[in-house]
């Protein structure tokens, strides 16, 4: 995974609440068999008509907040099935950050395994932050070595972060590679096995 610390980009509004995982990645878009090209397929039934067309006012079809990387919603994001293809959804299309005051608690711990930082600030400061964003292209800093997002102007949001998680992201690692940290020991273990 690609690591994470700062993030600087203009935000994109999402002022939705409950945007659950059929919205973000349509069921008859799951076929595919690799983690990628998912990203054109984001959002897609608010994103384009029935004919394949851009849906002018849709947020992520608005010239000013073409490459995002920082998405802003409302309260539960993620909630309804578990597919994991949701964050790689939200990931092949170059988001590497999302802001809402509450997750569904799988799509959560699949975003931190997928190489996203989802970001739990309160209603009040989303709300900020939204508003901001869509009356103007809103530009914020996300720093995760200090837990902070930072609005273009001076507006400092805290937030808090598991350090299990935050470590991961900002190495890099997904599980695989946490574990390869203790290959010594797996090494010695597997030696001291053989041995009976």
């Amino acid at each position: 995974m690609e690591p994470i610390n700062i993030v600087n980009s203009v935000i994109a509004p999402l002022d939705r609440k409950n945007v659950d995982t059929d919205q973000i990645i349509s069921k008859e878009f799951l076929k595919r068999i690799e983690r990628t090209g998912f990203g054109s397929f984001l959002f897609y039934h608010w994103r384009f008509d029935e004919q394949g067309n851009e849906i002018s006012d849709f947020v992520l079809n608005k010239p000013e907040y073409k490459g995002s990387e920082i998405l802003v919603a409302q309260d539960n994001f993620g909630c309804g099935s578990s597919r994991e293809h949701a964050p790689w959804a939200i990931l092949d299309y170059g988001f590497r950050v999302v802001i809402a005051p509450s997750f569904a608690d799988i799509f959560h711990n699949n975003c931190f395994k997928n190489g996203i930082l989802p970001i739990r600030l309160t209603e009040e400061e989303c709300d900020e932050i939204l508003a901001k964003g869509l009356e103007k292209p809103y530009n914020v800093e996300v720093n995760l070595a200090a837990q902070t997002v930072t609005g273009e102007d001076g507006k400092v949001y805290s937030f808090n972060i598991d350090p299990y998680y935050k470590e991961m992201l900002l190495n890099g690692w997904d599980e695989i590679a946490l574990t390869f940290k203790y290959e010594e020991q797996i090494a010695a273990y597997e030696a001291k096995r053989i041995a009976y």
